[in-house]
């Protein structure tokens, strides 16, 4: 793994915490000049540190009150059907997020829906007809308490004083 000095540490927390801040806000925030900020943020894009930048939505006022973790339970023991079922799950929208994983199932999904008449007619017609699939167990959410959180980097900065920048 790449080390990352204390102004690379500091651009990304900056940045999950404000994606739209100006060159000049953060290399103002960062404690650098605006044009080695900018090489800076344009090198942690490079090195894929930072993989996009996208808007939050409230997925409520966009009319999508359900949220659903869905597992998904599939044959294993065929690599091209698990891999065309992986394709299929990523062409679904109302897939937010899928995980491979391990125990009982195949996959965790987080499935956004209008409401529950809505969920129970796109599982029925979209997920159980997923290639390889044996049986779904649904949970929904009833709250949120955290959701898109920001990266945790403080692991990377308690080694900062041990390791220079390999660049």
């Amino acid at each position: 793994m790449e080390t990352l000095d204390k102004f690379d540490l500091a651009i990304l927390q900056e940045l999950q915490a404000d994606g739209r801040l100006t060159n000049a806000e953060l290399a103002q925030r960062v404690g650098l000049s605006p044009a080695p900020c900018w090489r800076r943020v344009r090198s942690l894009e490079e090195r894929g540190f930072i993989q996009g930048y996208r808007a939050v939505l409230d997925r409520d006022k966009l009319g999508l009150g359900v949220l659903a973790f869905v597992r998904l339970d599939a044959d294993r023991n065929n690599g091209d059907v698990t891999r065309q079922l992986e394709q299929a799950i990523r062409a679904i929208p109302e897939v937010v997020a899928c995980h491979y994983i391990s125990g009982s199932g195949t996959f965790e999904l987080q499935v956004v829906s209008r409401d529950l008449h809505h969920f129970s007619a796109f599982a029925r017609e979209v997920l159980l007809n997923l290639p390889n699939v044996k049986d779904l167990h649904t949970s929904f959410s009833l709250g949120e308490v955290k959701a898109g959180g920001a990266i945790p980097l403080t692991h990377l900065a308690e080694n900062q004083g041990s390791h220079s920048a390999k660049r």
